[in-house]
């Protein structure tokens, strides 16, 4: 699969510096996945002479990014909003050669021109800033902390004169926390020229690109300088995302799984265990059926007019003997690898695609028939804490090699917080199933230790793994106690720590390596030791009952007048002068109450 992604690539960069007119194109890329799920991949591609970008003169390139790389001095820029997990044993490889991919958060690596150290972080503040305002991200909390400058790790992709290669600095930042959303879809799609209004980006909605089972939405860019032609400086926009076809198929008005009625199941009979009574469902192994519109809830009503023609719009990775039905208007051309196929969608013309079921027997010859076998990644790599308790940790990196004939070489990278100090001296990496002396896997480590609450720990591996071997990279750490106002809301969740980044190297040549695939872990969550907020509440409530008992007896004492018993009046005799006038009074009620009585009777007999 990557040689399509590749060939798709290729003609890409080559429509987009042939001529004036192709300016701007744009792409979607549609791949059936197993277990009933569909990567689509949006490309959206526009440039602009050097010459006109310092002279102000926009045209398709966006106004509101350009003066934000100008004022920063930023000479290329890569910035990544992902979510979720690629699930490389079922998917395979992943798109773009993971180029274009990002760690969980928020990413973003630049090459800032600037003359000393602090003038690139100067420079880098005002970028994290003013695109944290452009695509309403927290892009503002990459301090110090969250910052490195990789030395192994990333290699600029445009060209550079070597005059200014001298004076650029490489600084990364990552936001693992950072919660991507539509917020941050909005801002990406008004960097279009139709602003998501017409051609693919019209297919673009939030409720469907962040119910995805994966997603990544990437822009880069860097100046393009080709060969007899004038620099231009690129924009290169990207969204990938994996749909659940089933949950995707489902309405808007009534989202509400439903379980499908027992005459209407499709049950596997290959299974040992099939009977009258017991079915294995096959929809999830084989069998898609949708359309444009019930994957993205709508289809194309028309094309975009600034894009250029001669760049087809869709295209689908299937075989060549899958039918695939499009609407009137469009083309459909095949290309030689027979495993895909382009439309062509006439101006102002909506386009519509359907993808029918193949109606099989044998789930296995239906998966082969109706999906491209997903290529095999050159590394397989999962990443988790081990230890136990709140003082010390470790981190277990697991390498897996699955070719049988070649060696994989990579650079492991790993931005890790202030508050986890690694002992450098229990980083070991060992090969599973041999012990004893062996040819040492890391060839080369990279270790800048981090400063408490100043800047973060940067580690950078340059190691290798065999054929058929399956790696383990481990270390130490120890983790720091904060203090109770440096810990968030939810301090009990625990911190996020970045993806580690691996950027697999191609051979030597010409005695440099150049990155060949990129990929990230997973993020981990660490827990460190929380204080029980209460207490202070605790302490408020005893000290203040302490401070109003012990106010209130001085007070007492200082203001209260104590008078001697022989000096006041005498109480008892007034308490019994009191007591008597009321009982006298109730024995006078008493007696004339009794005289009524008397008297109504003998008045009665008379």
């Amino acid at each position: 699969m990557r040689q399509l992604f590749s060939l798709f690539l290729a003609l890409l960069s080559a429509a987009s510096l042939s001529s004036a007119a192709s300016d701007y194109h744009e792409q979607l890329v549609l791949r059936p996945l197993p277990l009933s799920t569909l990567l689509a991949s949006f490309n959206f591609r526009s440039n602009i002479t050097l010459s006109s970008f310092e002279a102000h003169n926009f045209d398709l390139f966006p106004r509101s990014l350009a003066q934000i790389l100008q004022h920063a001095g930023t000479r290329e820029l890569h910035l990544r909003f992902s979510l979720g997990r690629w699930d490389a044993q079922s998917w395979g490889a992943r798109p773009w050669d993971g180029a274009r991919e990002g760690g969980t958060g928020v990413e973003l690596w630049a090459w800032l021109e600037a003359e000393t150290d602090e003038e690139a972080d100067q420079k880098w503040r005002t970028l994290t800033n003013a695109l944290s305002g452009l695509f309403c991200a927290s892009l503002n909390f990459i301090d110090g902390t969250r910052t490195t400058r990789p030395v192994m790790s990333f290699q600029p992709e445009g060209d550079h004169p070597n005059a200014t290669m001298e004076n650029m600095h490489l600084l990364y930042g990552v936001l693992p926390h950072e919660v991507v959303c539509t917020e941050n879809l909005t801002p990406f799609l008004k960097l279009l020229p139709c602003k998501g209004k017409a051609g693919v980006a019209s297919l673009l909605d939030g409720h469907k690109l962040f119910d995805a089972s994966w997603q990544s939405m990437a822009i880069d860019i860097r100046p393009v300088c080709p060969s007899g032609g004038e620099c231009v400086l690129e924009i290169e926009q990207t969204i990938d995302m994996v749909l659940d076809i089933e949950r995707s198929k489902r309405p808007r008005d009534n989202p509400i799984p439903r379980p499908v009625p027992d005459h209407e199941l499709k049950c596997d009979s290959s299974k040992p265990y099939h009977s009258h009574g017991t079915c294995f469902p096959t929809d999830y192994s084989a069998g898609q059926d949708w359309s444009l519109s019930q994957i993205f809830g709508k289809s194309i009503k028309e094309t975009c007019p600034l894009t250029d023609p001669s760049i087809p719009p869709v295209c689908l990775q299937v075989p060549e003997s899958r039918s695939v039905y499009a609407s009137q208007g469009s083309t459909e051309k095949k290309n030689p690898d027979r495993m895909s196929r382009c439309f062509e969608i006439e101006p102002e013309t909506g386009f519509e695609m359907i993808l029918p079921r193949i109606e099989t027997e044998d789930p296995a010859k239906s998966a082969a028939v109706e999906l491209v076998k997903p290529e095999t990644p050159l590394l397989y790599a999962e990443r988790s804490f081990t230890g136990h308790g709140q003082e010390r940790g470790g981190v277990q990196t697991i390498l897996r090699n699955p070719s049988l004939d070649t060696e994989v070489e990579f650079i492991y990278m790993e931005s890790l917080p202030w508050f986890m100090r690694i002992y450098l001296h229990t980083i070991e990496a060992r090969i599973e199933g041999h012990f004893g002396e062996q040819e040492p896997l890391i060839k080369e480590v990279y270790y800048r230790p981090a400063v408490d609450r100043a800047r973060g720990t940067q580690l950078e591996v340059r190691m290798r793994v065999p054929p058929a071997s399956t790696v383990f990279l481990t270390y130490d750490f120890e983790k720091s106690i904060l203090r109770y106002t440096e810990y968030p809301p939810d301090a009990n969740r625990g911190f996020d720590v970045a993806a580690a980044v691996i950027t697999i190297l191609n051979p030597e040549k010409n005695g440099t390596r150049f990155a060949v695939y990129n990929m990230r872990t997973t993020s981990l969550l660490c827990s460190l030791p929380t204080p029980d907020f209460s207490m202070p509440y605790n302490v408020i409530i005893f000290t203040s009952t302490a401070i109003a008992l012990a106010f209130g007896g001085m007070f007492n004492i200082l203001v209260r007048r104590f008078v001697a018993a022989d000096e006041g009046p005498e109480m008892g005799s007034t308490i019994k002068e009191k007591l008597g006038r009321r009982i006298k009074k109730l024995i006078e009620k008493l007696v004339k109450g009794k005289t009524a009585e008397k008297t109504a009777a003998v008045e009665t007999k008379g």
